[in-house]
């Protein structure tokens, strides 16, 4: 059940009114968790066994580590990351393991066959999964009190909006919000609503638009550097308006119902160094790996060689978290290597004098590595980039008519301005509310993209 379709909007509607309906908190919880039981089943239905018994093993885990001490806590954590982690890599990345070995065992034992699965990834894995060991990290930590109620916790790992693609939240912000009553407020539905038709405008007018151009940039040979540049500039405007666009609606679902989901994006495009963009993008994930792998490791506590070293671990696993394949590990290598090597441009100086000028540049950093991120192999990756800087003809041909690729271009520049200029999504007058509404109904309407096109990140 993608967000951008009618059966996501009917089911949201449906959810909402019944949600709302419900005097008591229990019955509002109960209705959510079968709600979010049903999205997720709207893909591949046999995979809800394995998110259930996961959720099973942690909320036992979490309980168990509460009431252990020593040696005990540590070991029910570490059963609970093992079952989760083990999982994760079951399904996500056995079949890359095999074939990175393959080429050294093949010649060795050429009569073995490899034992390949021929199963489908479930659909948002590595973001539930990570949600989960939040949890019982945090009450290892004694920073979370375990969760009693178990549909409660079920809820927090399954709550649908957020469920396949993130944000990826921490206990401490969702169960409590899960145990409070929720009193109709007007001006979160507002919020909610506002937000939710934002994300289906970046999603199905921009993202679904700029992706012609994008693939067809990937798909097609002998076109020139400034073709390759468009199609590679305008997939990381894609990405950004597909993934932040189902931040979007998630948060704006959430929001609707009076649940507040942490931010993801803060306008990633505008920073100054990789640095800065790793605290504007995807922010769940970054501070996930920060406070669960870049701290425990030392953090820069130890020095600056080691500081470096652990920046240069989180974007190696941020890689490896993104995909089982080597061009998505060199992408989290090269903005390792991008965060240890550059100064972070933050200084009132560089923002007065040569704020512009940082900014293009690391634009054009964050384009180049989207292009290994994009690619389905290593060596189509480094022959894109190559054919970015060889100025020598090709076709400049981009996917799109001069009509559509100045719309395009123009969306862009729309999304921008907006989201410098307006960060907030609360319309309090509702003659302006309205209005709102009215306008990006009538242009997700006649300049969307519709079609099978699923929200990037799914995959993940």
């Amino acid at each position: 059940m993608l967000f951008n379709s009618l059966q996501f909007l009917f089911f949201f509607l449906v959810v909402t009114l019944l949600y709302y309906r419900m005097p008591y908190q229990k019955q509002r919880i109960w209705l959510l968790l079968i709600a979010s039981c049903y999205f997720y089943m709207s893909f591949v239905p046999k995979y809800l066994l394995i998110l259930a018994g996961t959720i099973i093993i942690d909320y036992i885990a979490g309980i168990l580590i509460s009431n252990s001490t020593g040696k005990q806590r540590k070991g029910w954590l570490t059963l609970s990351i093992v079952v989760n982690a083990g999982i994760l890599i079951y399904f996500k990345y056995f079949n890359f393991l095999l074939d990175t070995i393959a080429p050294a065992v093949t010649p060795l034992f050429p009569y073995i066959k490899l034992p390949y699965l021929d199963i489908l990834l479930p659909i948002g894995l590595s973001f539930h999964t990570f949600q989960a060991m939040s949890y019982t990290i945090e009450v290892y930590r004694g920073k979370q009190a375990p969760e009693t109620n178990f549909v409660v916790y079920a809820l927090y790992v399954m709550f649908y909006p957020q469920l396949v693609a993130g944000p990826i939240e921490r206990p401490q912000n969702i169960l409590p919000q899960l145990h409070e009553h929720k009193a109709y407020n007007w001006d979160n539905v507002k919020e909610g609503f506002a937000r939710m038709l934002w994300g289906f405008f970046k999603k199905v007018v921009i993202a679904d638009r700029l992706a012609i151009a994008a693939d067809y940039a990937h798909n097609h040979t002998g076109l020139s550097a400034w073709a390759l540049w468009v199609g590679a500039m305008f997939y990381s405007f894609q990405i950004y308006c597909d993934f932040s666009g189902y931040s979007d609606i998630a948060l704006g679902a959430a929001k609707v119902m009076g649940i507040t989901l942490m931010e993801n994006f803060k306008q990633p495009y505008i920073s100054k160094s990789i640095t800065e963009f790793w605290t504007r993008w995807h922010i769940s994930l970054s501070s996930w790996f920060r406070d669960y792998v870049y701290i425990p490791l030392g953090g820069s506590k130890r020095g600056e060689a080691r500081r470096k070293i652990n920046v240069f671990i989180v974007f190696l696993l941020s890689g490896i978290w993104h995909g089982a394949n080597f061009t998505f590990i060199i992408w989290g290598a090269l903005h390792g290597i991008l965060v240890t090597l550059l100064p972070n441009r933050k200084s009132r100086k560089a923002k007065m004098v040569s704020g512009i000028f940082f900014t293009i540049i690391n634009f054009l950093a964050v384009t180049v590595c989207w292009v290994f991120f994009r690619a389905h192999t290593v060596a189509y990756a480094f022959d894109f980039v190559k054919g970015m800087f060889t100025f020598n003809g090709g076709v400049s041909y981009f996917g799109l008519n001069t009509y559509e690729l100045i719309l395009s271009t123009a969306l862009v520049a729309i999304l921008m301005v907006r989201e410098y200029k307006y960060r907030r999504h609360l319309i309090r007058s509702n003659t302006r509310f309205f209005a709102f509404c009215g306008l990006m109904m009538a242009v997700c309407y006649f300049l969307g993209v519709f079609g099978e096109n699923q929200f990037i990140y799914f995959q993940f």
